[in-house]
């Protein structure tokens, strides 16, 4: 099991740190974007100016580094675990989950998250006491 999540936590902090890493690099080519005054391309045009999408990069950023590396990968989990929720509800609720699995990134996100968070519950139970 231990070797699974070793795994697990550096896929997932490693998908993290290259899509943090593109917003400032720009090594990989964009996608076209959402249709102009279409509700997710209102969203982005919210975030992108008033520099929260930067802001949001730097903790994934964060996030990924603290994921991969074990001793760490509880506290990056914590900072990644909005972030992931966020992502799920764009695509779910203002991208209609249209384009859930096209390309198939975000589910393999949640279930790598999913698998850590599992394989660390008794560490994270202690939260909710």
């Amino acid at each position: 099991m231990k070797l699974a999540s070793n795994i697990a936590g550096g896929l997932l902090g490693l998908l993290f740190l290259v899509f943090g890493l593109d917003f400032f690099l720009h090594f990989m080519p964009m996608p076209p974007g959402p249709p102009e005054g279409s509700p997710p391309a209102l969203f982005m045009g919210a975030l992108l100016p008033t520099g929260y999408f930067a802001f949001v990069k730097v903790l994934e950023i964060t996030g990924g580094v603290l994921t991969a590396i074990p001793k760490t990968r509880n506290f990056g989990l914590l900072i990644l675990g909005p972030i992931l929720v966020n992502i799920l509800a764009f695509h779910i609720f203002l991208l209609k989950g249209a384009v859930l699995f096209q390309p198939p990134i975000v589910p393999v996100i949640a279930v790598l998250a999913a698998f850590l968070l599992w394989s660390a519950r008794g560490k994270f139970a202690a939260l909710a006491n």
